[in-house]
């Protein structure tokens, strides 16, 4: 008879614990359809002792000096990076990675700790001396009275949560949590249930460098844990990365509730490509961003604009470039695609194959003849050819191993079809042209702009800047930006008699 699945426990103060008996997720290894583990959907009791435990620890974490607070950070980074395998080899499980692609998330997450080391630099506040004289305490012809200075500190706000989803387990948690508890606050992780496991083990890791009990905590869960965190009386900020539907819904649930929000949603990704750009760079380029991660990140490359002549040498070359691709789980030696996280996901991204057909776009590569193993959540790489704006697969978010092929007269034109969309995560342009390049970079309504680069995620030291349907918020992550997020101004104004 088979062993129930290990239920995923939280991490409260310090320590793993039970929740309650509460409806659970089954967490499943995409590349066999086996389930691993199973987590708590509901606990309501994880909630609260997890907002109790960050409230309590909040005021020592706050009062401890920022250097101290960053030497747990460094050891921490060690701690990581000695533990970096481990920690692939769980995302390649239940995420579904190649093993490339789940140490491209854990080195990415390693990064984020390094810049959030750089806290005592980036909370330094400003002064002004003498910005004013107090004329209460001078004659109106003497100029020499008392003198008032003003500074400004950044101070941290207290109890934050971070939603995080299964794309990248490793590194989208330590976007948020190493600086926000770097800048003083403390934090509760509520991961994907969909990848739980290394969530928790990058939470223990934590705590093996040193981090005291209650700055950091991890709840499982779905909505209704989701709602209760962001609505919670004691947490001041919340950040948020999936859909952009769920992003819209926690922006405004918890901006109503008086909580700092910065929410990351979807995205539409267009590649312009020009005939004068290198070819080379193009298919390396356009094959890395559409189907890096089977499709399933918001910097994928989901449609290319061909430009002129462009697509009589682009789509032949990546026809022969992609069926080239190995699928197959991701830890088999020259594995270029794993599958996709679950089933739902699968029939999900089937059912937008067939809207292209339907909608009458050239199937170019079909993904659902692809070589794949038969057990397991795969999809093989696809392309459409003559794609054009209003079909589904043209304007939705596929989140999968789909790239769409437009074609266009002019940049002009190519640049008007990727304004059009109702999101603004990345474009990218492939060109030899410094005027087009600058043009683009000019006019292209996205956050993240690429010249010859497939996927312009931005280094930790500079913000992950969604725009239009992309985010919700102010105060993106990474960056100075992080740390204006997880901090608030005082303001002091000093007058000595």
């Amino acid at each position: 008879m088979a062993s129930t699945p290990a239920r995923v426990e939280h991490v409260i103060g310090g320590k793993r614990s039970q929740g309650e008996s509460s409806p659970t997720h089954a967490v499943i290894n995409p590349a066999t359809g086996q389930q691993i583990a199973q987590v708590e959907m509901e606990s309501m009791r994880a909630v609260e002792s997890a907002v109790a435990a960050a409230y309590e620890a909040f005021p020592a974490w706050a009062a401890t000096p920022v250097g101290d607070r960053c030497q747990v950070m460094f050891k921490y980074k060690s701690v990581l990076e000695q533990h970096f395998e481990e920690l692939a080899g769980m995302i390649v499980q239940e995420h579904g990675k190649t093993m490339a692609e789940a140490r491209g998330d854990v080195r990415r997450g390693i990064d984020c700790v390094e810049f959030a080391c750089c806290a005592p630099t980036l909370l330094m506040g400003r002064t002004l001396p003498q910005i004013a004289v107090s004329s209460s305490f001078c004659r109106t012809e003497d100029k020499s009275g008392v003198g008032i200075d003003s500074t400004v500190d950044r101070v941290p706000l207290g109890v934050c949560v971070g939603i995080t989803p299964f794309n990248f387990p490793v590194m989208v948690p330590l976007w948020m949590w190493p600086m926000a508890v770097a800048c003083g606050n403390t934090f509760i992780l509520k991961p994907s249930e969909k990848v739980p496991l290394s969530a928790v083990r990058e939470v223990e890791l934590a705590h093996e460098a040193g981090l005291p009990a209650g700055v950091l905590n991890l709840v499982t869960g779905g909505p209704k844990v989701v709602d209760a965190l962001i609505t919670h009386e004691d947490v001041r900020a919340v950040s948020f990365v999936g859909s952009s539907k769920v992003a819209k819904h926690v922006y405004e649930t918890a901006s109503k509730a008086g909580k700092r929000a910065q929410c990351m949603g979807g995205a539409k990704n267009y590649m312009v490509i020009m005939p004068d750009a290198n070819r080379g760079a193009v298919i390396e380029g356009v094959v890395g961003s559409a189907f890096g991660n089977s499709g399933q990140r918001c910097l994928a490359g989901s449609v290319a604009i061909a430009v002129g002549d462009a697509a009589e040498w682009f789509v032949p070359a990546m026809m022969e470039a992609v069926n080239k691709i190995k699928v197959a789980a991701g830890n088999e030696p020259g594995v270029g695609m794993g599958p996709v996280i679950d089933v739902a996901s699968k029939q999900r991204i089937l059912g937008f194959i067939e809207s292209g057909v339907q909608d009458g776009a050239t199937l170019a590569v079909d993904g659902r003849r692809a070589d794949c193993p038969a057990q397991g959540c795969f999809v093989g790489p696809t392309i459409f050819d003559h794609v054009r704006p209003g079909m589904r697969i043209a304007d939705e978010e596929i989140f999968g191993p789909v790239l769409s092929v437009m074609r266009e007269d002019t940049l002009d034109a190519a640049i008007a079809t990727l304004n059009r969309s109702r999101y603004g995560n990345m474009g990218v342009i492939f060109t030899s042209s410094g005027y087009s390049a600058r043009r683009f970079k000019s006019h292209a309504q996205a956050g993240m702009i690429g010249i010859n680069v497939g996927v312009p995620a931005p280094m930790a030291v500079f913000p992950f800047a969604g725009w239009k349907q992309s985010f919700y918020g102010d105060l993106h992550a990474n960056g100075e930006d992080a740390v204006k997020f997880y901090t608030e101004s005082k303001v002091v104004v000093t007058r000595w008699m």
